[in-house]
């Protein structure tokens, strides 16, 4: 009885270890994937504020009705021509001339 009693003991220690080592393996995986998830989170963030910064900079040629005066003039001032020709390279071939 007692040599059981001794066995049990053993039983148990082991697997009170083992259970405790799956705790923490649990643990770090938790902690793994939240890492994982805020540099996700991170990289995102910073994607999409570098996203706002290109759009703030692309509002600034905006043609709006306090700057629609001074756009047309500026057009009318400096005209271009879009009415060309090219060739398979993308090289211009004919321009047409402004009247």
């Amino acid at each position: 009885m007692a040599w059981n009693e001794e066995e049990n003991g053993r039983q148990r220690a082991r697997r009170e270890e083992r259970l405790r080592k799956e705790e923490e393996e649990q643990k770090r995986r938790k902690s793994e994937i939240a890492e994982k998830q805020a540099k996700k989170m991170e990289a995102f963030l910073e994607e999409k504020e570098k996203e706002v910064l290109q759009l703030q900079e692309e509002a600034k040629n905006f043609i709006t009705p306090e700057n629609l005066e001074a756009r047309i003039e500026e057009c009318l001032d400096n005209p271009r021509n879009y009415n060309f020709a090219i060739d398979k390279d993308g090289r211009i071939v004919k321009r047409t001339v402004l009247s």
